[in-house]
């Protein structure tokens, strides 16, 4: 079977569209990473519970959540009463960490690629919370 000569730019469109579909394919890839189980990690800091969409990269030992394939990374986190809570969302739609029952944290939308904070609860115990755009997403603060 022969195939007409291509044009320079016919065979570079043809090269970048088998690029974008191999690109399109390994975000589809399941690295087996899981939950997140219960790894926790500890920080301490000061203020009220609020969310804040504009907030650094967490800093080495600070409280932190990252959401990957609908599930939070870890789903079990411990913290100190006050401290700062980093939420990274790297899945290509808006997530929430949002406290149930108690309404003591919420991080509202937190679009693809963007962090958001909240300030862990002042008294010590058991926090459930989940995603509120996606409430199958679950996980529990420890706050001590």
């Amino acid at each position: 079977m022969s195939f007409p000569p291509r044009s320079a730019t016919a065979r570079l469109a043809a090269a970048a569209a088998l690029a974008a579909g191999m690109l399109g394919l390994a975000g589809c890839s399941d690295d087996g990473g899981g939950g997140g189980g219960g790894n926790s990690t500890s920080a301490s800091a000061s203020a009220p519970a609020s969310a804040s969409a504009t907030s650094p990269a967490p800093s080495a030992g600070a409280a932190a959540i990252t959401i990957d394939n609908f599930t939070f990374m870890p789903s079990k986190l411990t913290a100190k009463a006050g401290a700062k809570v980093t939420v990274t969302n790297k899945d290509s739609t808006d997530h929430t960490v949002t406290a149930t029952g108690s309404g003591t944290f919420d991080t509202g939308h937190i679009a693809p690629g963007k962090t958001a904070t909240f300030t862990a609860p002042n008294k010590a115990g058991s926090y459930p919370f989940d995603c509120s755009i996606h409430p199958f997403m679950k996980g529990t603060l420890t706050v001590n």
